[in-house]
């Protein structure tokens, strides 16, 4: 319900922050053992086609209006991003691809794994679908095993080298499924979901122990009135941090918990200096090239992927101008004006210039890490945020063996029916270069130098993660070090992005640390708890 319906002041035995791909499964989770209250700063998904339908997918990243479930913000590296403002999170806002993380990344993150495959077979029941895949995807696939990514897996959620089809949010009517759908999971009676809800800071009160220990959160609703929800005393219950690789940092430090020179800049009373909060930044580079097609092609979203042994991952989409769409919005003052003329020229081209898709090659990882810092008080406001694409050499690397799969794909037999044999790579390069996809410099040698091409022309995925990670800001609890009653639960305690897409595990996280909380409570009794399907 809309958050102008809370009450002025409840109390609750866990209160989440952020109705997104963690939130809801955590929420459903607990809710079924206690009361449990669900903030979230956006609307519902229901009812909105931009989101339910995949040909409206981009669409939703370009609306910019005030009650989008898409916040766009761009990087201090000048590649334009999002983030969502909707419950359900990023998974009503992504190009679908569900796919699990690789067993070496579960035990480096010290996770149980029996629990882990329950926790994604428990998310897989409601949201996953196996893909219909049709001649362009085909062809990508048949492309990936040609030149030699090796060998093919065939459908399947587990994340190892070779090409495969992964599975996808979309069903086979092309319809969205998100994470605000295991909510069905939850105890409606023990769940309240407040939409519209933006929470300010987290608060404090002492504790017998001497260490700060969180009471609950202030939160205003869509009129601006004021609420409190409080922690019921005495339950061991959490406030618990699901606001995503931006939010959650950008909350922390608008609570106090962050570095002191930083904080104290922005006139913000120090609760806890914590340097590593809004560090660790990264976000996996997206590149891309768009081949044009004589043929007609079907519009697809990532169904097939190319793990390759070197870091680098290969998927693809088709029969959309993404990255036009990807283009237009507000460019920050200094580039607006060229920017606004790029776009209307991409707007005057014909529809067919746009017949095709992009292959697309992102890299395991990434090693180079940036910094989130506050830019005001207002939570609502985007804060700075640098990632230092490809500052590490190997991210690089990676990149251009990336592209240079990627080219050998395009000139592969299988894929010839849909590339116009005159046109050479290197003009693709060019063509692809001259999209208005960021605010970063072009170079003369863009089609030359792989390297410079990946500099370039560097887009987000949407994998972005850090901020709050795990062993430096939070202990392997997921509790924030120093501080009692207070959790992060999301993406932003992850060291590096799992998998080829993090979704999938981002969802399983929640339901584990949910199952995990009620083990801690209930002394390892709860294997009958949440066993009830969808």
């Amino acid at each position: 319900m809309n958050a102008t319906e809370a009450p002025t002041m409840d109390y609750y035995d866990y209160i989440i922050v952020g109705g997104g791909t963690a939130g809801c499964p955590l929420a459903a989770t607990l809710s079924q053992s206690f009361r449990v209250l669900l903030l979230e700063r956006g609307g519902s998904p229901y009812g909105n086609s931009n989101i339910s339908n995949l040909v409206h997918f981009a669409d939703t990243l370009s609306d910019l209006s005030p009650e989008s479930p898409s916040q766009r913000f761009v990087s201090e590296d000048g590649v334009i991003n999002a983030r969502a403002r909707v419950l359900g999170g990023g998974s009503c806002l992504n190009a679908g691809f569900y796919t699990r993380a690789s067993p070496e990344y579960v035990n480096a993150a010290g996770w149980d794994g029996r629990l882990v495959n329950e926790s994604y077979r428990w998310v897989e029941r409601v949201v996953a679908h196996q893909p219909e895949l049709r001649q362009w995807q085909r062809a990508v696939l048949d492309g990936l095993l040609e030149v030699g990514v090796t060998p093919f897996n065939g459908f399947t959620y587990d994340h190892m080298v070779g090409t495969k089809v992964g599975g996808t949010i979309f069903d086979t009517q092309g319809s969205r499924h998100t994470a605000a759908d295991l909510l069905a999971y939850a105890d409606p009676q023990r769940l309240t979901v407040f939409l519209r809800a933006t929470v300010q800071r987290v608060f404090f009160r002492p504790s017998d122990s001497g260490r700060r220990q969180v009471h609950g959160v202030v939160f205003l609703d869509s009129q601006g009135v004021k609420k409190w929800a409080y922690l019921n005393a005495g339950t061991n219950g959490d406030v618990i941090l699901s606001a995503g690789a931006i939010g959650t940092p950008q909350l922390l430090m608008l609570s106090g918990i962050g570095p002191a020179a930083s904080l104290q800049k922005m006139q913000i009373n120090v609760v806890m200096d914590q340097p590593w909060v809004g560090r660790g930044m990264s976000d996996n580079p997206m590149n891309a090239i768009f081949v044009p097609s004589p043929s007609e092609v079907e519009v697809s979203l990532i169904q097939v992927v190319g793990i390759t042994p070197f870091g680098s991952f290969i998927e693809a989409a088709s029969g959309a101008n993404f990255a036009a769409h990807t283009a237009h919005g507000q460019a920050p003052r200094r580039r607006r004006r060229d920017f606004g003329l790029a776009v209307e020229a991409m707007n005057a081209l014909d529809e067919g210039a746009f017949r095709g898709g992009f292959l697309i090659e992102k890299i395991m990882g990434p090693l180079s890490t940036g910094t989130l810092k506050l830019r005001s008080l207002d939570p609502e406001d985007n804060p700075s945020v640098t990632f230092n694409y490809f500052d590490h050499p190997q991210d690089l690397r990676r990149c251009v063996e990336g592209l240079r799969t990627i080219e050998r794909v395009i000139e592969s037999r299988a894929f010839s029916r849909f590339r116009y044999s005159y046109l050479q790579v290197g003009a693709l390069l060019n063509m692809t270069a001259g999209f208005p996809v960021n605010f970063r410099p072009r170079h003369e040698n863009d089609s030359t130098s792989l390297e410079q091409y990946c500099r370039d022309t560097v887009l987000t995925i949407w994998h972005y993660h850090g901020g709050a990670n795990a062993g430096r800001v939070v202990d392997g609890n997921y509790r924030v070090i120093g501080v009692d009653a207070l959790r992060v639960i999301d993406g932003s305690t992850f060291n590096h992005s799992p998998g080829t897409n993090p979704q999938a595990t981002v969802m399983m996280l929640g339901r584990y640390m949910g199952m995990k909380i009620l083990q801690e409570r209930f002394n390892g009794t709860t294997a009958s708890l949440g066993q009830n399907h969808h």
